[in-house]
């Protein structure tokens, strides 16, 4: 199973184009914090949903607005109706990388992110993480969750002995399919047939 994670970036998408190049799911960006938008999001949604690729949307969580406000915008943006559950971005950003919150602060935010979008989308979210912040944020916690890893050189080695679902292998691929300031589109596998995928969403 390879997918892919896209957003604005790359601009706009001709999803038969890239759909027909040997991948099987994408992740779509669709919000940011508690009232940022992806330019793109509603383009690419419809546009996923008129291709037979599993697809979802992801968010980008900040660390500077509370899981409640963080999901009541998610939820006011992202319809019901993805074929992979929701998302959720965890990772360092601008002076986070150099003063990052404590866990204690972001489990205060993921802990009622997690329950609401569960709640409203009727699936546990995957959980996006590099290695830096799973080890942090998530070790030994979030059971129900599935891990979505980022490890661009090797396959992920959790530190808890965990196992991922989705491995993000690559940031530096090249795809047919769309143009915009980013020429190359991060690249995905995920460790399961396409009916284990699906079954993520119930």
């Amino acid at each position: 199973m390879r997918g892919i994670d896209i957003s604005a970036w790359q601009g706009e998408v001709d999803w038969d184009v890239l759909a027909s190049q040997d991948i099987d799911f994408a992740y779509i960006k669709a919000t940011e914090g508690s009232s940022a938008i992806d330019s793109r999001f509603a383009a690419n949604w419809a546009g996923a949903g008129r291709t037979d690729l599993l697809f979802g949307a992801y968010h980008f969580v900040s660390f500077e607005s509370s899981g409640e406000a963080q999901a009541a915008h998610i939820i006011e943006t992202v319809p019901v109706g993805g074929t992979l559950p929701i998302a959720l971005d965890l990772e360092y950003y601008g002076e986070f990388f150099a003063h990052p919150p404590t866990r204690a602060e972001v489990d205060a935010i993921l802990g009622p992110l997690i329950q609401r979008l569960e709640e409203h989308y009727g699936a546990p979210p995957v959980i996006y993480a590099t290695s830096q912040s799973y080890d942090r944020y998530l070790s030994g916690a979030y059971p129900e969750n599935p891990i979505w890893s980022r490890s661009l050189v090797l396959p992920p080695g959790l530190n808890d002995g965990r196992n991922w679902t989705i491995w993000q292998y690559s940031d530096h691929d090249r795809l047919d399919g769309y143009r915009g300031e980013e020429q190359y589109i991060d690249m995905n596998v995920a460790g399961g047939t396409r009916d284990a995928m699906a079954e993520l969403v119930r």
